[in-house]
């Protein structure tokens, strides 16, 4: 028998009156044998009295005896079950009682209670299967007395927390778990006591100790136990967890009442608001559903995520709480939600993916800012502890954002609440865009408009970004205004704002084409001057092609403005040029803030004299600042100094992060309903570290090949890239051994580490190299066909000195 079942067998009625009493002295010798334990086991007291108690055991208890008699002496005494040798050799279950007697003189002695256990129900098994069936079930199993404390517990109740079956023993349901309905179940037991008449698959739910936090169910089931007169002596109970079960009954029912209240009328504000209202209480205790401006007001939202920007334009369609008035709200009804950038529900909407936090920081400030009245509080304050946030989404558009609360219950969300949180939220999702469309037509332009800007700029290390941009046409938002980051070689970025004559949907479109040819001639890497060249040509023939009628595309594209700027991380290097644009002004880090003395182009398709450019070095931690002519507003006493002057104290303000800064300038120089169109870019510089780029002067000698092989291995080594060794080799054995081969002058290779590994092999050539698609018996042409397979991109570029030729590999982490 198990430790827990023995301790227990003390704890339940043990019948005396039918009991066979010897006596034990200290070492287990017996010193007195009684009629009644004769008459038990057939040994005469002449046989027993004098030998060691172990002689009248089962082997197989007989060596428990030392183990049994530490324990009498350290837990004053032990009950439970022995096999005895009867004087004929069979087998006799007994269930034993010791506990200590003291003689008169003194003298320490062990009282011994012998029960015949062969008429007990169920004894006729063995008792290792009874054993199994109850200490080792997967089913908690526990007996109460008649008092309803515990006498016994299995192992499998321990899941439930509340200590082990030691520890249990002697207490009540209501210091053993706290957390559950414990008047409830004992009351249950009662009527079992009481009553005789089981109780099955009573189903509790509550929090039990081993999950303090969270709502569980369970499944019990009462026996009363009786003794052989059929006295109650106790109740057994099981104890089965179904919260699974639980949930997915809650689940489905929550689910059956979405589809009956939502959606009921075609009203965008009411549908929201019967959202909120299903999922409080049986799911949340407080809700709020933030749509998009352009939902509510009917119009097309952009389709997929949204982008990552500082403001994005929602008002509160409807919110929910189990307690009245809504306490936990800081923005009413109709009322702006303006969340933080990088805030969970501005990441939700930006990446379209749901947001879970089991746990909130209490002292985090509430997401919301910008309210009236500056009601922003902290969780602490507004008692909220876990969070969901769900996107609206429906035929592939992002409509608004969803946030499910708890506070009053403990339990934290977990990934099948978020599972059930999207099924509820993509159900009033199609609602709300059937309410949409039903109360307004389709905004085409406000789309284009959003596909023609960049969603959001390309993760680079050279510069950090921040972008504003404002159309004066408030109504759909469309303008031709336009910015961009473009990734270059050699760690480069290049930093574009533009402008095109006009407002509205032809301006946007005649935008989008300029902004495409110029992502298009970037790859080329060529100068800014002849990138503005090129695109100056290109707006010019399409003006040619297209004529100048009302219809032509020309007519918005010719006098558009640009300005392309190059900026190199290695060396802080910035070359730019501009076409009908104005110059940029450069932030230095001490504050100060001067513009560029940038030649000013002809605008695009005007035709003139050709594009210059001018390179300056900056020091890191400079600002250019990048913008359009809507920025400094034209009245009639317009003057560039002036206007520069404004600008020039706008930039100089301190703001928290780049992002506010830019804001911040954009504000105090544009009115709330801007006459033109404002784009403003603002690029803080970085360099590389010394140690993120390597480069050596090389002869042009083939032997120089091995070399330059080892010094680029020795320089990952260094950087802790192995790994990418073999690939490295490869293309630096391959651009060197170009080089020498087919170009003059000078050879240099240069590796930098940053989001890549980049290696430029740079030569006094003026061809580019080709690349071949050698026949198998060709015997060489394949080192740039190996080049372009084991790296992620290549190319060539164009220096003064000859050209560039490099190649790329990813790198998993990029530096800090």
């Amino acid at each position: 028998m198990g430790t827990h079942e023995e301790q227990d067998v003390a704890r339940q009625r043990f019948d005396v009156a039918d009991a066979a009493p010897l006596l034990l002295d200290e070492r287990g010798v017996v010193t007195s044998w009684t009629p009644d334990a004769q008459r038990l086991l057939a040994y005469t007291a002449p046989e027993v009295v004098g030998t060691d108690v172990a002689g009248l055991l089962s082997a197989e208890d007989a060596a428990r005896v030392p183990e049994l008699a530490e324990r009498c002496r350290r837990d004053g005494g032990w009950a439970g079950l022995l096999t005895a040798r009867h004087r004929s050799g069979r087998p006799v279950r007994l269930m034993v009682r010791i506990t200590p007697a003291v003689e008169p003189d003194g003298a320490a002695h062990w009282l011994v209670l012998l029960s015949d256990m062969a008429g007990a129900r169920g004894w006729d098994m063995s008792r290792t299967v009874l054993e199994q069936m109850v200490t080792d079930s997967p089913v908690g199993i526990a007996i109460v007395d008649a008092n309803l404390r515990c006498v016994w517990s299995n192992a499998a109740l321990e899941q439930f927390g509340g200590g082990s079956a030691d520890e249990r023993l002697g207490r009540r349901l209501v210091e053993i778990q706290p957390g559950i309905d414990t008047e409830g179940i004992e009351a249950q037991i009662r009527r079992v006591l009481e009553t005789g008449r089981p109780v099955v698959g009573y189903e509790h739910v509550g929090q039990v100790r081993s999950a303090p936090h969270r709502e569980t169910a369970h499944m019990l089931s009462f026996t009363r136990l009786e003794d052989d007169q059929g006295h109650p002596m106790g109740v057994y109970y099981t104890v089965v967890d179904i919260t699974e079960r639980h949930r997915a009954r809650q689940r489905l029912a929550l689910l059956d009442r979405a589809g009956e209240q939502i959606g009921r009328t075609l009203d965008i504000t009411r549908t929201a608001q019967e959202l909120a209202d299903v999922a409080v209480p049986g799911f949340a205790d407080f809700v709020c559903v933030d749509l998009l401006d352009s939902v509510l007001r009917g119009a097309e939202p952009e389709p997929g995520p949204l982008r990552a920007t500082d403001h994005v334009p929602l008002r509160r369609a409807g919110h929910q709480s189990v307690n009245a008035g809504v306490p936990e709200a800081v923005v009413g009804i109709g009322e702006v939600a303006t969340y933080l950038a990088g805030s969970p529900p501005i990441r939700s909407l930006t990446t379209g993916r749901s947001w879970r936090e089991g746990r909130l920081d209490p002292l985090a400030k509430e997401w919301a800012t910008g309210i009236p009245g500056d009601r922003a509080a902290t969780f602490l304050e507004l008692g909220l502890h876990s969070v969901l946030i769900v996107p609206i989404r429906a035929r592939g558009v992002t409509l608004g954002v969803t946030t499910f609360f708890r506070r009053h219950r403990q339990d934290p969300f977990d990934e099948d609440d978020l599972t059930l949180a999207e099924d509820l939220v993509s159900r009033a999702a199609v609602c709300v865009d059937n309410a949409r469309r039903y109360s307004r037509e389709r905004d085409a332009a406000l789309v284009l408009q959003r596909s023609l800007l960049p969603r959001r700029l390309p993760e680079q290390d050279a510069v950090e970004v921040a972008a504003c941009y404002r159309p004066a046409d408030e109504l759909t938002g469309l303008g031709g205004d336009w910015y961009d980051l473009i990734t270059l070689s050699g760690a480069r970025v290049a930093l574009v704002v533009g402008e095109v004559p006009g407002h509205g949907i032809d301006a946007a479109a005649a935008m989008g084409r300029l902004r495409t040819a110029v992502r298009t001639l970037a790859a080329l890497d060529l100068p800014p001057e002849e990138i503005l060249a090129h695109l100056d040509d290109l707006v010019g023939r399409t003006a040619h092609e297209e004529g100048f009628g009302p219809e032509g595309a020309g007519v918005q594209q010719v006098g558009s403005g640009c300005v392309y700027v190059i900026y190199d991380p290695v060396d802080g290097q910035c070359t730019m040029a501009a076409a009908g644009h104005p110059a940029p002004a450069v932030v230095m880090p001490d504050g100060s803030v001067s513009f560029v003395d940038l030649p000013q182009g002809p605008p695009l398709g005007a035709g003139g004299p050709p594009f210059e450019s001018v390179e300056l070095a900056l020091a890191e931690g400079s600002t250019l600042a990048l913008h359009t002519d809507g920025l400094l507003a034209r009245g009639a006493d317009w003057a560039v100094d002036a206007d520069r002057d404004r600008l020039r104290r706008a930039l100089e303000r301190l703001a928290p992060t780049l992002d506010l800064r830019c804001r911040a300038v954009v504000d105090a120089l544009v009115p709330d309903r801007p006459y033109d169109d404002v784009a403003l870019l603002m690029a803080r510089t970085r360099l590389l570290g010394a140690d993120q780029v390597a480069d050596w002067d090389l002869p042009a000698d083939p032997a120089v090949v091995a070399d330059a092989r080892k010094e680029a291995a020795r320089q990952l080594a260094e950087w802790g890239l192995e790994e990418l060794a073999f690939t490295t080799e490869l293309v630096v054995s391959e651009l060197v051994t170009n080089a020498i081969r087919h170009a003059d002058g000078p050879i240099r290779l240069r590796l930098i580490r940053d989001r890549a590994l980049i290696c430029e092999v740079s030569d006094g050539g003026a061809t580019a190299p080709h690349l071949r698609h050698p026949r198998t018996t060709d015997e060489g042409g394949r080192g740039l066909l190996l080049v372009s397979q084991f790296t992620q991109r290549w190319g060539t570029r164009f220096v003064p000195e000859g050209k560039v030729i490099w190649a790329e590999q990813s790198l998993t982490d990029p530096p800090a």
